[in-house]
């Protein structure tokens, strides 16, 4: 069997999957070993994104070193087919120094884009803008209809309030005349050998535990961040612009929402992104899942690691 020289954290935002992801690392280097972390939050990439995406400060990350943070400016666009061409490098540049890649995040599609043996379909620039002038014409509900005309079990998997992925779905479907979920890649062969490590709980403790980290959030100033990057181009960002926590901030500094319905709102949104995350995840029977209140989690996962890939732990 070949040795396994990849972990991954994974499950719903919120369950504290880079606690423990710097955990792994700290007791691998206390062994001997060496690692390092790779982020695959989608909204982590965003430099001044950092109170609602709950981004570790520098001083937070113990010392060890992190990747694919604060690496795309505001108004980027972010997409899974280029976070793989992106982190594979990474990871295997790693490897090739012996140092042990530790991915963490609650990104779905980025996260199978790295782990999966998967290829992303072409793009066609022409295609992509005209769906894009019908997207802002018609909205995102109605474009995520002819999605469910063409390909019911893509739509079933995409949020109608994802504009991004609804247009994506489309020009598939226009570009290959095959269904997009044909193309998901949700399947399990794996690109390399991985360890994957998956956090959750009872579903009323994370809803109760998200409602809170909203709440922290807007306390810790969230409205204030999202305003000061309104300079740096959030408005017009296509991805940072939809975050989650994000829009309701500028709806609430634009009188749209009260600061009480803004709060509402994003509790609401990211415990239904919770939900969706843990439809992703539970499809992939490569993960390990452990309850995140567990009081020997930690000891736990070293098991589940010296008895997997013992040679991470010097054994």
């Amino acid at each position: 069997m070949t040795a396994i020289n990849l972990v991954a954290v994974v499950g719903p935002t919120g369950s504290g999957k880079s606690e423990l992801a710097i955990q792994i690392a700290e007791k691998i280097m206390a062994c001997g070993g060496r690692a390092e972390i790779i982020n695959s939050d989608s909204m982590q990439f965003y430099r001044g994104m950092n109170i609602g995406t709950a981004k570790l400060a520098p001083n937070e990350r113990r010392g060890i070193e992190h990747h694919m943070i604060d690496v795309l400016d505001i108004r980027d666009e972010s997409t899974a087919a280029e976070y793989q061409q992106q982190v594979r490098p990474i990871i295997e540049s790693l490897q090739a120094k012996s140092i042990t890649p530790i991915m963490v995040g609650g990104s779905m599609l980025y996260i199978a884009a790295a782990l999966n043996t998967f290829e992303f379909p072409e793009r066609d620039a022409e295609l992509r803008q005209q769906l894009e002038v019908e997207l802002e014409t018609h909205g995102s509900h109605a474009m995520h209809r002819r999605v469910a005309e063409l390909d019911s079990v893509a739509a079933s998997r995409i949020d109608p309030e994802n504009g991004r992925r609804v247009v994506r779905a489309l020009e598939i479907l226009m570009l290959t005349g095959e269904p997009f979920s044909a193309s998901l890649p949700d399947e399990t062969e794996s690109w390399q050998p991985v360890l994957e490590i998956g956090l959750n709980s009872e579903r009323a403790h994370l809803v109760d535990r998200l409602a809170k980290r909203v709440e922290s959030m807007w306390a810790q100033g969230l409205v204030g961040e999202a305003e000061s990057l309104i300079a740096e181009g959030i408005r017009e960002g296509k991805t940072s612009s939809r975050a989650i926590g994000y829009a309701q901030a500028l709806a609430q500094l634009d009188g749209l929402l009260s600061e009480e319905e803004a709060i509402a709102q994003t509790v609401q949104l990211t415990q239904r992104y919770a939900r969706r995350q843990m439809s992703w995840f539970r499809r992939d029977e490569r993960i390990n899942w452990f309850d995140y209140q567990q009081d020997d989690l930690f000891d736990s996962v070293s098991e589940l690691i010296s008895r997997r890939a013992p040679h991470l732990f010097g054994e």
